[in-house]
């Protein structure tokens, strides 16, 4: 099985450049890397292809004309060959066990839902490529020397097969296609048509999880093993119309049992 790994990106090379590192430490490493961007400027560029000798990185961008993350999701997803493909976000940086998790979980009419411990700025800023390299960056001590609060989402890094396994099994969390964390297999992908390109910020990705959960694609839970942490940052995008359309959409695609989109692939 080859996997591929889809990055959507827009306007901070700084935070996917953290991503990328993330990569580089893989015990699993990607056949293919596809950075999908939604019409950043000339720097992020510049920056992937930095990585172009040492990431198996491909490129695809598309002008700046608002929030198209869907279009240009569709695009990338046009351009992958991998049988299996994980789709997350230039702030999401994984863990050396990420795509081996991901490997070692997909099945047949499934999709993966992976998770993700937020940071705050301050730390997101610190986060240098040796710490990622060592591993500190995913230590929860090490975190909590930095600063980090306990919660109970801190369980989310606890790094105990058992402990993860038990908490993926007893999580009231519904699995759900997360765009910062999910994968699934190209062929039930493209079946589904890819994402609806009405879609602007607010469950988009979800969207596309819902088809193919009503395709007989079912959703499994792995936000305690197939772990990024999640660098901080605005969300100048979010817009309260576009989410309420967004919402409208889902309803329809749950009410109708729809397993495809006329506004995809």
């Amino acid at each position: 099985m080859t996997i591929g790994v889809i990055i959507s990106t827009y306007n901070n090379p700084a935070w996917l450049e953290k991503t990328l590192w993330g990569y580089l430490y893989q015990l699993r490493p990607a056949d293919e890397i596809i950075i999908a961007d939604d019409g950043s400027g000339p720097e992020t560029r510049q920056m992937v292809m930095q990585f172009a000798d040492r990431l198996p990185i491909k490129y695809v961008w598309h002008e700046d004309e608002g929030f198209r993350k869907t279009k240009i999701l569709n695009e990338a997803l046009r351009m992958a060959e991998s049988d299996y493909l994980v789709f997350t976000d230039q702030d999401c940086v994984p863990r050396e066990d990420f795509l081996a998790v991901h490997c070692q979980n997909a099945e047949q009419g499934r999709f993966l839902s992976g998770g993700a411990f937020l940071l705050p700025i301050s730390i997101s800023e610190q986060i240098t490529q040796d710490d990622i390299q060592s591993q500190r960056a995913f230590d929860l001590a090490w975190l909590r020397s930095k600063g980090v609060q306990w919660s109970f989402k801190c369980t989310k890094l606890v790094r105990l097969p058992w402990f993860s396994r038990t908490m993926n099994a007893i999580t009231p969390a519904k699995a759900t296609w997360n765009g910062g964390n999910a994968s699934g297999w190209r062929e039930d992908l493209l079946a589904a048509k890819g994402f609806d390109e009405r879609m602007k910020y607010g469950g988009e990705d979800r969207e596309l999880g819902e088809r193919l959960v009503n395709a007989g694609i079912k959703g499994k839970q792995l936000r305690y093993t197939a772990i990024t942490i999640h660098l901080d940052h605005k969300r100048p995008y979010v817009n309260q119309e576009a989410i309420e359309s967004n919402n409208q959409i889902r309803r329809q695609t749950r009410e109708s049992h729809a397993v495809t989109t006329e506004y995809g692939l």
